[in-house]
């Protein structure tokens, strides 16, 4: 059973910074790509980045694209997301999931066994 377990959010101010963590058991986590995803209340969860299993390529949403960075410690079995000059709208709840992609028209999983998230809350 993969499980997944996302840290690091919190209540910020527009313009300020996090940094999420996301712990991973149950898969070879050095073989698998990873993506961040976020969900608002009321909306869709959606792809936000996600990075190659070697670390060497990462995809964004374009909305957060220059201010956010995806990275990732294989040996820790870790994957991190650095956010920067944060918005209200970057406001939502931040799951990560293995074996993301980006395809035309946004960044999807078809993992099914999501964790708890972690809030983050951007005020204006």
């Amino acid at each position: 059973q993969v499980q997944v377990v996302e840290s690091g959010g919190g209540l910020v101010q527009a313009g300020g910074s996090l940094r999420l963590s996301c712990t991973v058991s149950g898969l070879t986590f050095g073989n698998n790509a990873m993506g961040w995803f976020r969900q608002a209340p009321g909306k869709e969860r959606e792809g936000v980045s996600c990075i190659g299993w070697s670390g060497s390529i990462a995809y964004y949403t374009d909305s957060v694209r220059g201010r956010f960075t995806i990275s990732r410690d294989n040996a820790r079995k870790t994957l991190y997301l650095q956010m920067n000059s944060l918005k209200p709208e970057d406001t939502g709840r931040y799951y990560c999931a293995p074996d993301c992609a980006s395809v035309e028209g946004g960044i999807f999983s078809s993992f099914g066994d999501w964790g708890q998230g972690t809030q983050v809350t951007v005020s204006s």
